[in-house]
């Protein structure tokens, strides 16, 4: 937990930083909400059921989809922009590996009302911040930047039609995660032909803009996109982190620009986050077409590549001051100081009933700064000894000068 508490406050504090503001869904949705006819992954991982009523529900897998029933429900009255983040549980009904659980924690932050690439630029900002500060250098982490944009055009170059284009990115999503030729297999089962297939995997293998430029021309959306981010991020002062590849679709059917994810440079692990640009989700639900973009980033393969790195906080449980009563009748004294300390902000442990042995032992488990030995004879003269754990100093001291121990 203290782990837990730790990345969430770095989420948290990121997110301050961008004047996001913090939103929460509940964990249990509607199925409707996750079921998409496009094939995708995440729709044979749900945990879902009939609840009491005979409605079909589940534990939300993702939470996008939760935000844009948000957004639908604020309707006209919400004032665009709106720039939220939640840390949210998830769950997926899959196999567990390294830095994939079938219950984990997940920081999203989306941007709803904007068209311009500046709000995917402010994204990727947002995850290289949250990088810096948990110590990770872009030599230790790069994220991958495309656009669905890109497939589109490939697409229409050989006039391959749109009602095939969710399941075409479902499946080229798995570039380098299969064997190609079984990527080939999938595309052509579709009914793509065979020079169609081979002209989108050649798209899909570009890294370099310019060749993507001599690939698709110059006049398109997609190759103006990525132009201006790549632009944006020398600004921004993250462009040593960001590289193009073309390859990166994402795996969910709503994407519909840019797409981004970032990886550890080692390979050793799974995507550490991931998002882009969705502006269609909310029409696919019955809403307004609002221009939107987002990311989740989850907990898992983040702390996996901080312990790889060995970057992991030294986390100890940390007391300020420990109060021990040496005997049975001063009880009462001890709780009353012990009450007193605590709403002045300070954290005590109240121990009782142990011997003395124990109580030092105990303070260092808990790292305590102080022990308060609450004695007869210094309570006779209205005073407690105060031992400073760090130096070793004994004082006694009045009660009305405590304040100036702590």
């Amino acid at each position: 937990m203290r782990l837990r508490q730790w990345l969430f406050q770095n989420f948290r504090e990121v997110s301050r930083l961008l004047s996001f503001e913090e939103v929460d869904f509940p964990v249990l949705e509607s199925e409707a909400l996750f079921i998409r006819k496009a094939g995708e992954e995440i729709t044979q991982q749900l945990y879902n059921f009939e609840d009491k009523g005979g409605r079909r529900v589940v534990l939300r897998p993702e939470i996008t989809p939760s935000l844009a029933r948000l957004v639908m429900k604020q309707g006209k009255s919400a004032s665009f922009p709106l720039k939220w983040f939640t840390i949210g549980q998830c769950w997926r009904y899959e196999r567990m590996t390294r830095g994939r659980r079938r219950e984990h924690y997940q920081w999203n932050m989306d941007i709803i009302g904007i068209s311009k690439v500046r709000a995917e630029a402010e994204l990727i900002y947002a995850i290289v911040l949250l990088f810096e500060r948990l110590g990770i250098t872009a030599q230790d982490v790069g994220i991958r930047v495309s656009s669905r944009k890109v497939l589109q055009a490939a697409l229409d170059k050989f006039s391959i039609p749109k009602a095939l284009f969710t399941k075409v990115c479902v499946i080229v999503d798995k570039l380098g995660k299969i064997p190609v030729d079984e990527i080939e297999k999938e595309l052509t089962s579709l009914g793509v032909s065979i020079e169609a297939v081979k002209g989108i995997v050649d798209v899909l293998s570009l890294t370099s803009l310019t060749d993507l430029e001599g690939a698709l021309g110059s006049d398109g959306e997609a190759v103006a996109d990525l132009k201006k981010l790549f632009s944006l991020a020398e600004n921004y002062g993250y462009s040593q982190w960001i590289q193009f590849d073309a390859s990166v679709v994402r795996g969910l059917a709503y994407y519909t620009g840019i797409v981004f994810e970032a990886f550890d440079r080692e390979g050793k692990l799974r995507a550490i986050c991931g998002g882009g640009r969705y502006d269609r989700l909310l029409s696919m639900f019955g809403g307004d077409e609002v221009p939107a973009c987002g990311f989740g980033f989850g907990d898992a393969v983040i702390i996996e590549l901080l312990k790889e790195k060995g970057l992991l906080p030294d986390l100890l449980q940390k007391v300020d001051c420990i109060v021990f009563p040496l005997d049975a009748a001063l009880e009462g004294p001890a709780s009353t100081i012990a009450s007193s300390l605590r709403r002045r902000g300070q954290s005590v442990d109240l121990v009782e009933d142990r011997r003395l042995k124990w109580v030092f032992k105990h303070c260092e488990r808990v790292n305590a700064s102080r022990l308060i030995l609450v004695g007869s004879s210094e309570w006779e003269r209205g005073m407690v000894r105060v031992k400073n754990l760090s130096t070793r100093e004994e004082n006694d001291v009045k009660l009305d000068e405590l304040d100036q121990f702590l």
